[in-house]
């Protein structure tokens, strides 16, 4: 805990065995009371993997999109009675050791939503990120701050500490399942007035940590474009879309089931593990 604050992180995973295990140990156990992973059907052993370690693991009955990926663990971490929601990648591309000062921004009550930014300092370059996406990264960013009003040095780090309140009041659901989710929550937040703070972050780029390909890439930007636009209209009173209106769908849990951990206890050793329903489909 920090401040009396619970908190859960949150791992959305896809194909990370070979780098799992890395993350996991850097994780600042002594402050985090859950750890939750969330495999996106991945075929090389990851939920497996994770439920040795003793992670509370979930797992898509089928491969279901980045997106959807992180409903489930928002999902899961309330369940758990989370305060605070860390998200971090296990392909140990972001330090797991920033957990602390990143939750500690929303723990203390600074923020709302904290961001582990690799744009502020060098550590993006410097860590191996290719010049084009550095490049669409700042373009990108440039215009989303422009439309959305907001002054950001990234929207797009997959690295964020969010207040329950914040998971528990966007409307989620209407989000995509896809890789634009990222961009849309911090929209979302921005349009509903929730407060942003940044940290810098370093970064590592090597062939293990996933990465989106260029026509991933190009989708992605073109989200990003739309997304700010629909926020743009929706604040002119020009037109309404549902993910900048509340409330939303309810987040539903028919598309995946728990992977059962030889473990009962927190990684920690000092909570129960919490049992979860299991949604059918």
């Amino acid at each position: 805990m920090l401040n009396g604050k619970r908190i859960v992180v949150v791992m959305p995973a896809y194909n990370a065995a070979k780098t799992l295990d890395r993350t996991y140990r850097e994780l600042p156990l002594e402050f985090i009371d859950e750890v939750v992973l969330v495999d996106d059907s991945s075929v090389d052993g990851t939920a497996e993997l994770a439920r040795q370690i003793g992670v509370t693991t979930f797992k898509h009955r089928r491969n279901l999109g980045y997106g959807r990926n992180q409903k489930t663990c928002y999902r899961e971490a309330l369940r758990l009675g989370a305060d605070i929601v860390v998200m971090v990648h296990p392909d140990y591309q972001y330090s797991p050791r920033l957990i602390v000062p990143l939750a500690g921004m929303v723990a203390y009550g600074e923020y709302d939503i904290a961001l582990a930014s690799r744009i502020l300092g060098k550590g993006a370059l410097h860590g191996g990120m290719p010049r084009y996406k550095y490049v669409s990264n700042r373009i990108l960013t440039a215009i989303e701050n422009l439309l959305l009003n907001h002054k950001l040095s990234e929207y797009h780090t997959g690295y964020r500490a969010f207040a329950r309140r914040v998971l528990q009041d966007l409307p989620l659901e209407e989000n995509s399942d896809d890789f634009a989710f990222d961009n849309q929550v911090l929209a979302q937040a921005a349009y509903f007035g929730y407060r942003i703070g940044e940290i810098s972050c370093p970064t590592r780029y090597f062939p293990e940590a996933s990465s989106i390909n260029f026509r991933q890439s190009l989708r992605y930007g073109l989200g990003v474009i739309s997304t700010s636009v629909k926020f743009r209209l929706q604040r002119m009173r020009i037109a309404q879309f549902p993910i900048f209106c509340r409330p939303g769908r309810r987040l539903t849990d028919d598309y995946y089931e728990q992977v059962i951990s030889p473990l009962t206890t927190q990684p920690t050793g000092q909570n129960p593990r919490f049992a979860t329903p299991n949604g059918e489909s």
